[in-house]
C-alpha cells in the first residue's frame, strides 16, 4: 500500500527558539508532567502564541521538555524550549503564557535561545526538603550515616515493577539546617541536597528512603521537597544558571 502524504502546504518553519523557566508551587506541585504538558499547550493556544508545528497527519507544537520534577514535588527551576513560527519579544511570550496558566504554574523567565543543547547543561539539581517532626540533631545523625556509605541501594516502584537504584552515588552534598523561626522550629529540620543528574535520576524520596535504611529516620508527617535550581556543575560543586549564555548572547547583540 502506498504511503499517504498529508495534503496541503508544509507547516511554517521555526524562526525563533525561546527557553522558559517555570515553577510548580503550592497545590500545583501535585500536577504530573502529562497534566502540565496539557495545561501548557492549552495556554499556548489561549495566549495566541505563534507556535511552529511538526509535519504529518497529527501535527504537534514544537516543544522540548526537559526532565521534570516528580509529581508532588515543588520546583522553582523547571525548563523547556519552544519553537515559534513568527518572531516575538520574549517577555511578551512569557506574559501571554503565564497569564493563561493556572496560579501555581508560573513562567518565571523567558530568553531567546543562543543555540546549543539546553538538556546537556542540566548536570545537577539542588533540593531543599523540609522534614516536619524531625529535629536537626536527628537529621544530622542520619545524614552523617548516609554520607559515610559508598552505596545505599533503595527500591523504587516503577511502571515496570520494582527497581533497585543507588541513592548515594549521585549525592554530591547533603547538609542540615533549621527552619525559619516558627513555634515548631526545633522539630522541623531542613535537608539541603546537591544531586548529580544521572540515569536513573535520584529523587528526593530515594534519599529519604536511604536515610530510613541506614539510620532508621522515619517520618511521621509528609516531607515537602522543592527543587531550587538545576543546571551546569562547576568543579567546586556550584550549580550555574543554564540560561546565562543565552542571556549574555542577547545582551551582546543589543
Amino acid at each position: 500500500m502506498a504511503r499517504r502524504v498529508p495534503e496541503g502546504p508544509p507547516p511554517p518553519p521555526i524562526v525563533q527558539r525561546v527557553r522558559l523557566r517555570y515553577a510548580k508551587r503550592g497545590r500545583l506541585r501535585f500536577t504530573s508532567h502529562r497534566d502540565f504538558a496539557r495545561a501548557f499547550e492549552r495556554a499556548l493556544r489561549r495566549g495566541n502564541v505563534p507556535m511552529a508545528y511538526s509535519a504529518g497527519f497529527s501535527p504537534h507544537p514544537k516543544i522540548s521538555y526537559l526532565g521534570a520534577a516528580p509529581t508532588g514535588v515543588a520546583s522553582e527551576a523547571e525548563y523547556l524550549e519552544i519553537g515559534l513560527s513568527t518572531r516575538m519579544e520574549v517577555e511578551e511570550v512569557r506574559t501571554r503564557i503565564d497569564e493563561a496558566l493556572p496560579d501555581g504554574l508560573d513562567i518565571v523567565e523567558a530568553v531567546e535561545s543562543a543555540g546549543g543543547s539546553l538538556a546537556e547543561q542540566m548536570q545537577a539539581s539542588s533540593w531543599e526538603i523540609q522534614l516536619p517532626g524531625v529535629t536537626q540533631t536527628q537529621a544530622r545523625a542520619a545524614v552523617e550515616a548516609f554520607l559515610a556509605e559508598s552505596e545505599v541501594p533503595v527500591e523504587r516502584l516503577t511502571k515496570d515493577g520494582r527497581r533497585t537504584i543507588d541513592a548515594r552515588g549521585a549525592v554530591l552534598a547533603a547538609t542540615v539546617h533549621g527552619a525559619p523561626a516558627e513555634p515548631d522550629d526545633e522539630n522541623r529540620a531542613i535537608l539541603a541536597l546537591v544531586v548529580r543528574q544521572e540515569t536513573p535520576a535520584v529523587r528526593p524520596d530515594d534519599v529519604l528512603a536511604a536515610l530510613r535504611s541506614v539510620a532508621g529516620l522515619a517520618l511521621a508527617l509528609p516531607p515537602l521537597a522543592v527543587r531550587l535550581a538545576q543546571g551546569p556543575l562547576d568543579e567546586s560543586g556550584v550549580i550555574g544558571d543554564p540560561l546565562a549564555a543565552d542571556r549574555a548572547a542577547r545582551q551582546s547583540d543589543s
